[in-house]
């Protein structure tokens, strides 16, 4: 491959369909051990916090450390993958996911799970960013739908398939739960040997720092904020010196981020992307979605299993209307974008389903109908596949292929720290809430609180006596209800973001000539540092 002429063609591929199916089944492979290695813990959660001993503020933190580290190192990975080799980026990615997996799988107390859940994060990271912008890279715009459809289906089966094998796992007294961090190490070798053979990128190589600085206290001010809004109200007032000292911090934090930011070279999160109304837009929707996706649903096992009294196994099988509508989402609007190249009235259909299907959610209680959840679940599940992805393709859009990195990395940074935001604060709304419902209900028996038995841990309903077990189940379950009633507002503001983006008809090519204004700015920043093809290089 020649040396590229001009920045908007540095990264252009010309590849055949069935070049990029097989370039692509390596990357496909990788995320789909990603998201097993995530999702299968999840309906294993109540059972290993409880073995551990953990309580509330644990469960949440194993979901929250591992978001904060994914969103921290996001940018990270995007910005390499605009300087060096992406098939090897995508490989060590693996390889870190895995080892943090490994780690995780011998761990004995909570501390340590969360420890080894960061270095999951920081895998995880790189294989979000990546799998966007190696896709980025051999697809054009206008076809791209059509590919996210199949990333799509591949999440919707490692998210369908994690929590079944999860629960099957902890429901089987030979296994164990250690053996859900276990399960996806044979797949991930298999992924490494697939991209290997399979993923030949051109090298793009230029001189470029990365931006640590931004890096490290964009991160600091995130994880302080987040620490804040946990342990606010349990371990303080939220009206406090410590609240103060904490919220002081994050604030001055995020100052200094943003100073370091708009003087680096090189910075992690660009400014300048900002000055695109689309960029900002998709931003916002990314948060909000991030909040109610990551949020809300992640205490969905939690509820299924403590509520109702169901097995891992069970709560997996439960949880199947959410996933089932994010598959048929993903995949046939997917494939619909690509023959029309139209994308936003299917952001705004998936905004407002999301918003529909988290409020009617917020009624649910302990003892609500099981078909009446499944309608809800589904409409959540249509809503997140119709935005998820189609918020990526709308940024990538709108920038030349040397920025895809950094632009699509930024969608996905927005995207986790909204859900790390989530998890964080809807688990401290739901451990307040359960603490308040409890008491009351204990209080209308005329027992102490400490009767329930969780002594701060999550309780074992199946070893409570009735009339607490009853208790109980009905506290989980409105706390619960009330979580999801406190994401809808966030699925609202997704809406009203996705309703003020321009639809600019996606490009059948990458090397299409982009809009006047961010090709401007993609000229501008890229200035003495184009982006130079090595002559005949490929990963």
């Amino acid at each position: 491959m020649t040396q590229a002429t001009a920045p908007t063609r540095a990264t252009a591929v010309d590849m055949s369909h069935r070049q990029i199916l097989e370039a692509l089944s390596g990357l496909l492979l990788g995320m789909f051990v990603a998201i097993l290695s995530s999702t299968v813990v999840s309906n294993a959660l109540p059972r290993i916090i409880t073995d551990l001993h953990g309580g509330q503020s644990a469960y949440t933190w194993v979901v929250t450390s591992t978001l904060l580290a994914t969103t921290a190192t996001t940018p990270i990975w995007g910005k390499l993958a605009d300087l060096t080799s992406k098939k090897i980026l995508v490989q060590l990615a693996l390889a870190i996911f895995v080892l943090g997996s490994v780690l995780a799988g011998q761990s004995h107390t909570t501390g340590e799970l969360i420890a080894c859940r960061v270095v999951q994060g920081v895998g995880a990271g790189g294989l979000t960013a990546l799998a966007q912008v190696i896709m980025a890279t051999m697809i054009a715009p206008r076809e791209r739908g059509r590919y996210s459809g199949y990333l799509g289906a591949v999440m919707a089966v490692g998210t369908i398939g994690g929590p079944l094998i999860g629960g099957v796992i902890v429901d089987t007294d030979w296994l164990g739960w250690r053996w859900c961090f276990y399960v996806g190490v044979p797949f991930a070798v298999l992924a490494l040997v697939v991209l290997q053979k399979t993923l030949h990128l051109p090298v793009v190589k230029r001189e470029a720092k990365i931006d640590w600085w931004g890096a490290t206290l964009i991160t600091a001010a995130v994880s302080l904020l987040l620490i804040w809004v946990t342990l606010a109200g349990d371990k303080y007032d939220w009206v406090s010196w410590q609240s103060a000292v904490m919220v002081a911090g994050a604030v001055l934090l995020g100052a200094l981020a943003l100073r370091v930011e708009n003087r680096a070279a090189e910075p992690m999160i660009p400014p300048r992307l900002f000055r695109n109304r689309t960029i900002t837009l998709a931003v916002i929707a990314s948060i909000a979605v991030g909040v109610g996706m990551f949020g809300a649903s992640v205490f969905l096992g939690q509820y299924f299993q403590i509520s109702r009294g169901e097995s891992p196994t069970m709560s997996g099988l439960m949880t199947l209307p959410m996933i089932l509508g994010l598959l048929i989402a993903s995949t046939v609007v997917g494939r619909i974008i690509t023959n029309t190249g139209r994308w936003k009235r299917y952001l705004v259909a998936g905004s407002a389903l999301l918003t529909v299907g988290f409020a009617l959610m917020g009624t649910m209680r302990a003892d609500t109908p099981y078909w009446r959840l499944a309608v809800f679940m589904a409409l959540i599940g249509l809503g997140l596949g119709m935005t998820m992805q189609n918020l990526v393709l709308a940024v990538q859009n709108t920038v030349g292929p040397h920025e895809l990195g950094a632009a699509s990395s930024v969608v996905a940074f927005f995207r986790s720290l909204g859900g790390a935001i989530g998890v964080s604060a809807l688990g401290a709304i739901l451990g307040h809430k359960v603490k308040d419902y409890l008491a009351e209900g204990l209080a209308g028996l005329g027992i102490p609180a400490s009767s329930s038995g969780s002594g701060g841990s999550l309780p074992n309903v199946h070893t409570l006596p009735a009339p607490i077990r009853a208790v109980v189940e009905a506290a989980y379950g409105h706390g619960a209800g009330d979580i999801f009633l406190a994401a809808a507002p966030f699925g609202l503001i997704a809406l009203i973001a996705v309703l003020f983006i321009k639809e600019v008809p996606l490009r059948r090519t990458n090397g299409d000539a982009i809009s006047a204004e961010v090709e401007r700015e993609s000229t501008v920043a890229a200035g003495a540092s184009a982006p130079v093809v090595r002559t005949g290089g490929r990963d």
